[in-house]
């Protein structure tokens, strides 16, 4: 398994308090690594000490083979791309200008790179417009596709969603599976809108106060988001008795609703049992536990 970042112990102490305590994560080249929070639990400051904008107080870093411990760690902040709090745009420039700027700066002179990128950020079209008139979708978009100049091979991208409408999340959503997919860029992102980001990541590390409490990947999130099934029903109670004779572990939420933790397998035959013991029933469905379900309780148990 080949690593594009490796962190041990980072820390970034603010006085007396630790934004980032002891952090150390294992994210593979390719993928797209989801960091989980809550506001102010450290993502923004471990995002921003990976991408070479703040200096860990303790801790090693190593980043595509270039490592902290060897003194070579400058060299990777050089093939990472970053979109952090908000995009760094000019904004009465249009699109074109800004994103034929930032590629001057990479030593990149071609119009038709630069056409590139307007084209993968859906930009392509806006001619002579300025970023100020753009909407804040718009924005994010040519941020993200900003930070792909010069090619970098890990682009890490702080809740770009964050205050887009659905259109804008869908958008922004596509160009990161595009990125990733075409160029096999690693991509770390966070985000607080839990339901979006499993939508896209590979791998999650969840990180609470300072500390990474749990690092999986997106198969492992599956198994561990267990399923269940919720009946809907006249009567709570009676459906419980049934549920009884199924030897079922249950837990009644109110009176009309139940949740059954185990016996998906039977959920047809305890559907027959309930009808027959004269249980009216208007659901009967399995559901798995949400990112923000799992995540919650995770919190809450921490």
């Amino acid at each position: 398994m080949e690593h594009a970042l490796k962190t041990n112990l980072l820390t970034k102490q603010f006085g007396h308090q630790k934004a980032v305590d002891g952090v150390s994560v294992n994210i593979e080249r390719g993928s797209i690594y989801g960091l989980i929070g809550r506001n102010g639990a450290g993502k923004t400051t471990f995002l921003r000490m990976i991408g070479g904008l703040a200096a860990p107080t303790s801790g090693e870093m190593e980043i595509m083979g270039f490592s902290s411990a060897d003194g070579t760690l400058n060299q990777a902040f050089e093939k990472i791309g970053s979109l952090i709090e908000q995009p760094g745009i000019y904004k009465n420039m249009t699109a074109f200008e800004n994103c034929r700027l930032k590629a001057i700066c990479c030593g990149v002179y071609s119009e038709d790179y630069v056409n590139g990128k307007l084209a993968l950020a859906g930009l392509q079209g806006v001619g002579n417009k300025t970023v100020g008139n753009f909407s804040l979708g718009m924005k994010q978009r040519l941020g993200i596709a900003m930070a792909t100049i010069g090619e970098p091979e890990m682009l890490i991208l702080d809740e770009p969603i964050n205050g887009l409408d659905p259109q804008g999340i869908i958008e922004v959503r596509d160009i990161i599976h595009r990125i990733n997919s075409e160029s096999r860029i690693t991509i770390v992102i966070s985000s607080h809108i839990l339901e979006e980001l499993s939508k896209l990541a590979t791998h999650y590390g969840i990180i609470h106060n300072g500390r990474l409490i749990e690092q999986l990947s997106h198969d492992e999130l599956l198994d561990k988001c267990t399923a269940r099934l919720e009946i809907t029903a006249d009567s709570a109670e009676k459906a419980a008795v049934v549920l009884n004779g199924f030897g079922c572990h249950y837990t009644i939420v109110n009176e009309r609703t139940v949740f059954v933790n185990d016996c998906i397998e039977k959920s047809a035959a305890i559907n027959r049992a309930l009808v027959t013991a004269g249980v009216e029933v208007e659901s009967l469905c399995r559901r798995s536990q949400s990112l923000e379900e799992y995540f919650i309780g995770l919190i809450s148990r921490s």
